[in-house]
């Protein structure tokens, strides 16, 4: 059974509790409003998650994005940036699941 990313980062949570206290705490902090905006920082990790093509981080940031107020075309150009990056397999990444999170897929 595919569970979503949050069950599954809970259950995470429920076995390293510490460490993912931690990581949840550092998530937080670098989210916010500094001298670049969480929108800003939603669509770096946009790029980053395309260039290490990891698909759950791909639709996290994406959707994180959206809630940020990016548009469509900033979270593709971000993609872009993390493609330029990784080459080809970002490329495949972007296609599947980026544009998947972006029209609505899990």
């Amino acid at each position: 059974m595919k569970e979503d990313s949050k069950s599954i980062m809970d259950k995470l949570g429920e076995e390293l509790p510490g460490v993912m206290q931690a990581f949840s705490g550092l998530h937080e902090e670098v989210l916010k409003d500094g001298a670049l905006s969480a929108r800003m920082k939603r669509l770096i990790m946009v790029g980053a998650s395309v260039a290490i093509r990891c698909e759950p981080c791909i639709r996290v940031h994406v959707n994180g994005a959206l809630e940020e107020g990016a548009s469509r075309e900033e979270i593709l150009e971000a993609a872009s940036a993390g493609i330029l990056m990784a080459g080809g397999p970002a490329v495949a990444y972007t296609a599947l699941y980026l544009l998947d999170a972006l029209d609505g897929g899990a």
